[in-house]
């Protein structure tokens, strides 16, 4: 069954009132990375959790994905960030975060998303 992003982003968060800082909203979808340690101790790279909306990280997901694939800023990160060496999943993830940074910028300023001018080099 397909569901509307935006619309089950508003049910889940109970119309940003339950989660509203992107934060919180990132932990919930389980887009936000966490470090393992205990005490001093750090144990391997950061991971995220796996206690998350499933549904939610999977709308997140695709939407990266197609971001990752049309021209525009996220594009531009994901290529800048694949030639550092890093790992697809890892930009995706950090790219999924970035959709969340954006939806609740939206909220908090009460204006609709404006693109940014794509700028090539």
């Amino acid at each position: 069954m397909a569901r509307a992003p935006a619309a089950y982003l508003v049910a889940c968060t109970d119309g940003f009132a339950r989660l509203n800082t992107p934060r919180q909203l990132s932990c919930h979808a389980g887009v936000a990375p966490f470090e393992r340690s205990s005490g001093s101790s750090v144990r391997g790279r950061t991971q995220v959790s796996h206690q998350a909306d499933k549904s939610l990280k999977t709308l997140l997901h695709m939407s990266a994905l197609v971001s990752v694939r049309e021209p525009g800023e996220l594009r531009q990160y994901f290529e800048r960030k694949r030639a550092e060496g890093k790992k697809p999943i890892l930009v995706v993830n950090a790219v999924r975060n970035k959709l969340v940074h954006r939806v609740c910028a939206v909220i908090r300023n009460n204006r609709p998303y404006e693109r940014r001018p794509i700028t090539t080099t």
